[in-house]
């Protein structure tokens, strides 16, 4: 009996690239939320305030988190729709400065989840960011079937 054989697609580096920044948010958004279950996050976020921080959580940090997790989001449609050239410029600029931020944010922290989960997020955006930068040729890419 021999082994099933099975075809393999080549997939668009658009939709890899898309696919890494759902990953890489779902990993962001799950460290963040498994730190809820902290007893030092819970009692400083029932006080307004971030733990460990000097931050308080009003209007100005809510917008600024929003501010700042945006880009990572957009990310997610723009890699399916800017034009090759910008997209992987895009792709490399701003995982670059994600992984910079997520880096710093480690400084200090002792919890392994948060690191653990930190060095998956960066370990994907240096994916992303590989990817982007090996982006194929036009002339390879028109020589596919």
């Amino acid at each position: 009996m021999t082994p099933r054989q099975y075809r393999d697609t080549p997939v668009d580096v658009k939709l890899v690239l898309c696919a890494l920044w759902i990953t890489m948010l779902f990993v962001f958004a799950y460290v963040d939320i498994f730190g809820l279950y902290r007893a030092d996050v819970l009692d400083a976020a029932l006080d307004g305030k971030m733990a460990a921080t000097p931050f308080t959580v009003d209007q100005v940090f809510l917008a600024s988190t929003l501010i700042y997790i945006l880009p990572s989001i957009l990310m997610v449609v723009l890699t399916l729709v800017l034009r090759p050239r910008v997209n992987r410029n895009v792709n490399i600029v701003v995982s670059f400065l994600y992984m910079v931020s997520i880096i710093v944010s480690c400084i200090g922290e002792t919890w392994v989840y948060y690191l653990l989960g930190s060095l998956i997020e960066v370990v994907l955006l240096v994916v992303i960011a590989r990817a982007a930068w090996r982006w194929p040729s036009p002339t390879v890419a028109s020589s596919l079937p």
